[in-house]
């Protein structure tokens, strides 16, 4: 019997506490509240590449988590909030804490010119002795005993697209806050992470 079905889903963070990032103000209020966090969840998403040896044009999409909000920063209008970006990601000050980030920091030099630093990856963190890396649904089900529900259709979509649907937002927004959750719980239980 698959235990993962039996477990009620994770309700993630409601839509009204998710802010996309679209313009000068809205990174202005963004950087004032990412700015004072202690640490933040941490994720980006790029639209998918389907071919052999083509190449990803990511990030598309970057996405940061308060205990209390995320915000979305689409890559496409970055112009404006780049700044703001940029001064969160390469903070020694904020902890960043999300899952799988290695191509995420590669991304993010490459593209943007950004390089995060005090960043932890609970993908390797969190993950048991002689076990490989440990996935963000894994995770939920460990620390909270719901199913996290990660569509593929969703995780393929164009994260390049000029407008995100509801799904997308939804998606990438508990992406970045169930990380941060997920790393406070670890931290509650004890575990303490020297970096």
């Amino acid at each position: 019997m698959n235990l993962e079905i039996v477990l009620p889903p994770y309700p993630g963070i409601s839509l009204e506490h998710v802010y996309l990032v679209q313009s000068l103000p809205d990174a202005e209020r963004a950087l004032a509240v990412l700015e004072v966090a202690d640490v933040l969840g941490f994720d980006t998403e790029s639209k998918p590449v389907f071919f052999k040896g083509q190449q990803s044009t990511g990030p598309h999409l970057i996405q940061l988590a308060t205990d209390q909000e995320v915000f979305l920063f689409p890559v496409v209008a970055a112009g404006h909030s780049t700044v703001a970006i940029k001064a969160v990601l390469e903070s020694p000050q904020i902890l960043k804490v999300g899952f799988g980030l290695g191509d995420d920091h590669k991304r993010l030099q490459a593209k943007l010119g950004i390089t995060p630093r005090h960043v932890l990856d609970l993908s390797r963190a969190l993950r048991e002795k002689g076990q490989g890396d440990l996935g963000a649904k894994s995770a939920v089900a460990m620390h909270f005993g719901m199913r996290l529900q990660k569509s593929k259709k969703v995780s393929t979509s164009n994260w390049a697209a000029a407008l995100l649907n509801e799904r997308q937002i939804k998606y990438a927004a508990d992406d970045a806050h169930v990380a941060l959750l997920v790393y406070r719980k670890w931290q509650a239980g004890g575990t303490r992470f020297a970096g």
